[in-house]
């Protein structure tokens, strides 16, 4: 008989796990305006807000923290994060940031002006919110085959060629700064995208003369799912993988809080040493001096490690296997989730488990209170709220989707722990009927709402 997988890791540490009544649920939430970022983590009881800065970092990081050189300028430990940087990226030149939307302020303050056009994949929140907040515009040329939550296709991720052509083709060259293309792309389901697709984009920024960069903060993950499913990735490594897929750009963000399995860190890197230079000002202003760039050396050594260990094919198989494994326990109940499964997050179709409740009354938003309420977990909306309002006419605008995210810190949970979410989903789904209305808003912030919204029940 074939021995079954394990985890490639065994637990040193472990942390108590907050319960609660329902009776206390309903009163904190509501106490929270109806917000899963206004939880105590105290109230919590299996926290799937966010797989950013959540996951367990391994000995050999603490080990590294402890040789941490806290040097203001030419610190040793921002010399290993840029061998580990170079190694694993191919990219030369690297500003440290705190985490990943420093990186994207940064990178965008060195380029974007008022009325330039961004086109990518599927622009997640804060990378959105950078671009609206200069008075540019993300255009999204996401392949159309991402709007249907249960077609198999394997790189639901990728960008439509023909979208962006039509968007290069029909604009000046300098109003279109950059195209950012986020790998896996999360707005989409943390759907990977094809190394033929990064090709193709290659290929048409070459074309156009435009800059190509690759938001990364799920990189190796993007990686392994290439590994996994495109023909003629099978026999190479991650790294391998990994080196090609940033060959291709010209740059990247990259929120290490996700692959690199740290709590907090970025990086912005570049080919380009002319426009580094350009980016390091900024870098200077919003972050701290280019060699710590709002991180301490600890930090930049846990990072470092964490490179290499979150570009593991064991680590990696190891953690989208029990993405997976949550997967199909949901499906398996009649949950309508959105195939095929991704990298790091479940994502549920609000639109069907609650098809009584429009999308003003934030369907989606509706459903993570009502799990959080049913088992005291902790998910992220990912819908109407996320999709802001439009920043010329003040509208909400509708994404077309309606997802609750489940996403799975690394190394942090059991697959015991999966269980008790896949249950309580289900329990929900028993009396989803009788949830009538869903939420008007009460007080908003004029962008990036979603953080700090507050609710009322209609």
């Amino acid at each position: 008989m074939q021995l079954p997988f394990i985890e490639p890791y065994k637990i040193k540490m472990v942390e108590q796990v907050y319960t609660s009544t329902r009776d206390q649920r309903e009163k904190w939430i509501r106490e929270s305006r109806y917000n899963m970022f206004n939880l105590r983590s105290d109230q919590v009881t299996i926290d799937l807000l966010t797989d950013s800065g959540t996951g367990a970092m391994s000995d050999r990081q603490w080990s590294a923290m402890m040789m941490g050189d806290e040097s203001y300028a030419g610190a040793s430990s921002f010399y290993n994060l840029k061998n580990a940087v170079e190694e694993i990226t191919g990219f030369r030149f690297f500003l440290p940031t705190h985490q990943g939307r420093a990186a994207e302020n940064v990178l965008f303050s060195a380029l974007l002006k008022e009325g330039d056009l961004v086109p990518g994949n599927s622009h997640f929140d804060t990378t959105k919110g950078h671009i609206e907040f200069r008075k540019a515009v993300p255009v999204d040329c996401t392949v159309d085959i991402a709007s249907d939550f249960e077609d198999p296709d394997p790189f639901k991720g990728n960008v439509d060629l023909g979208k962006l052509e039509r968007i290069l083709e029909g604009n000046p060259r300098e109003k279109i700064p950059c195209i950012i293309v986020t790998i896996t792309n999360n707005t989409a389901g943390g759907q990977p995208v094809s190394m033929a697709n990064i090709r193709g984009i290659r290929s048409l920024a070459d074309k156009y003369g435009i800059p190509f960069f690759l938001d990364s903060a799920r990189f190796a993950e993007n990686a392994w799912f290439i590994k996994s499913r495109e023909k003629g990735y099978e026999g190479k490594s991650i790294r391998e993988i990994v080196l090609e897929l940033f060959s291709y750009a010209d740059g990247m963000t990259m929120s290490s809080k996700k692959d690199a399995i740290v709590n907090m860190g970025g990086f912005v890197a570049f080919r380009d040493e002319e426009l580094f230079r350009k980016a390091s000002a900024y870098n200077i202003v919003y972050e701290g001096f280019i060699t710590y760039g709002g991180m301490s050396g600890r930090d930049m050594n846990a990072l470092a490690q964490g490179l290499y260990e979150g570009t593991s094919f064991e680590y990696l198989s190891s953690r989208i296997g029990q993405v997976e494994y949550l997967g199909k326990k949901m499906r398996d109940s009649g949950i309508p989730v959105l195939q095929p499964f991704g990298g790091h997050a479940i994502f549920i179709d609000a639109k069907r488990f609650l098809p009584q409740i429009p999308d003003e009354e934030f369907p989606a938003q509706v459903l993570c209170v009502e799990i959080y309420i049913e088992g005291g977990i902790r998910s992220a909306e990912i819908g109407t709220l996320m999709a802001d309002r439009d920043p010329v006419t003040r509208e909400n605008r509708s994404s077309g989707r309606e997802l609750v995210r489940l996403a799975i810190p690394r190394r942090v949970y059991t697959d015991n722990h999966m269980d008790y979410v896949a249950t309580a989903v289900r329990n929900v789904s028993e009396h989803a009927s009788s949830v009538r209305r869903g939420f008007r808003i009460v007080r908003e912030a004029p962008i990036l709402r979603h953080f700090t919204v507050e609710l009322e029940r209609l």
